[in-house]
């Protein structure tokens, strides 16, 4: 019973001293505001661009077909290397050919001597006729024998240029500059030549340098290029004029050059969309017909634009802001509306404007509504940077 007392009169006397602490505490000063870096934002010219997704095309693709029919008897290549117009391929057994070809010549031969002879006996009765030495259907007779040798000379001139073709026909060569890919057939098989469709495939050829690349837009951006053509901005120009371009899938920009050389004249009913079509310089031999790609083309004519570092925008769900410093240097939240990148700054298309000052650096340290202490941006980068 007598420890309650003892306890009440340690209260009363440790009472002060914790009165006295509080008041310490509250007379602490309040933290300065944060030390922000702002910077207005920048004016450049800009020029809003589509990106869409392709492939490749060789400008150059053919089949590799025979003429003729016979037994493959070489092959003049190693599969998939790069071949000029012109290198020897395939041959095919020329020796049937060369038959036909000397009979044909033969041919030839014994037509002109025909020839020779009814011409001569076509003189003679020309004389004998006006002798009255053969009636006039003996002479007749004379002279379609000379007409019907001189026709038996054109249809063997023909059959010997047509053997002389079929023996140039046995040995294939590129009819264009590129890779070649494999043979499909080993030399001892026999080959169907021909102009029909049951013609044997040997190999394909495709070009490389220069390549086409293939995309598709919509009816919406067709009209939006086709309008702003009167601005000057030719994205649909078939002469070459827009220049685009493209990175592939595993490259971060868009580092390749080329030009616009092609827009269809009709916009396909299932997709509604309509094919474009760009050239690209391939010397390295990197771009493969088949290929995917990404584009970039010029969709707009160059304006002035504000820009803004892509590090002070900052996200709110699905919306953009950046913080604004007013005159009363308090954080101010600005919804934006983005475009693309310049030169890793953000083109800001609404929500800005000229004057403003941006939160660029320490946008974690800001609060919206909270005050903070603004360093302009060029006396920033002059402070010397310490260390902690």
């Amino acid at each position: 019973m007598m420890i309650r007392p003892r306890f009440a009169t340690l209260a009363l006397i440790l009472a002060p001293a914790l009165a006295a602490c509080g008041d310490s505490q509250r007379a602490q000063p309040a933290p300065p505001p944060p030390t922000v870096t702002v910077a207005t934002p920048a004016q450049r010219a800009v020029v809003d661009y589509d990106e869409y997704v392709g492939r490749f095309l060789a400008v150059d693709s053919v089949e590799v077909r025979a003429r003729v029919s016979g037994y493959l008897d070489g092959v003049h290549f190693k599969d998939g290397q790069i071949v000029k117009a012109g290198d020897l391929l395939f041959t095919i057994d020329k020796r049937p050919f060369q038959n036909a070809l000397d009979q044909a010549r033969a041919n030839l031969t014994l037509a002109r001597s025909n020839l020779t002879y009814t011409d001569a006996d076509l003189a003679r009765g020309k004389q004998l006729v006006r002798d009255k030495t053969i009636t006039e259907q003996v002479f007749e007779q004379r002279a379609q024998a000379k007409r019907n040798a001189e026709a038996s000379v054109l249809a063997n001139e023909a059959a010997v240029r047509q053997a002389e073709l079929d023996l140039q026909f046995t040995e294939l060569r590129a009819p264009v500059t590129g890779r070649i890919g494999d043979r499909r057939v080993s030399p001892g098989n026999l080959i169907t030549g021909g102009t029909t469709g049951t013609t044997t495939m040997l190999a394909t050829i495709v070009s490389l340098d220069p390549i086409r690349f293939e995309f598709t837009f919509d009816e919406a951006a067709y009209l939006r290029y086709e309008r702003s053509s009167r601005t000057g901005l030719e994205v649909t120009s078939r002469e070459g004029s827009v220049i685009v371009s493209l990175k592939l899938i595993d490259e971060a920009d868009f580092v390749h050059r080329g030009y616009m050389d092609f827009v269809d004249n009709v916009i396909d009913k299932a997709s509604g969309t309509i094919r474009g079509r760009a050239v690209f310089s391939n010397a390295d031999e990197v771009f493969t017909p088949g290929m995917f790609g990404r584009v970039r083309v010029p969709g707009s004519p160059a304006y002035p634009a504000l820009v803004i570092p892509d590090s002070a925008i900052a996200s709110e769900q699905a919306r953009k802001y950046v913080l604004v410093v007013d005159n009363e240097n308090t954080a101010q939240q600005r919804y934006v509306t983005l475009g693309q990148l310049v030169d890793k700054l953000r083109v800001v298309k609404d929500g800005l404007k000229p004057d403003d000052r941006i939160i660029v650096n320490g946008l974690m340290r800001a609060r919206p509504g909270a005050k903070v202490t603004p360093e302009d941006q060029a006396q920033a980068s002059a402070t010397p940077a310490t260390t902690k």
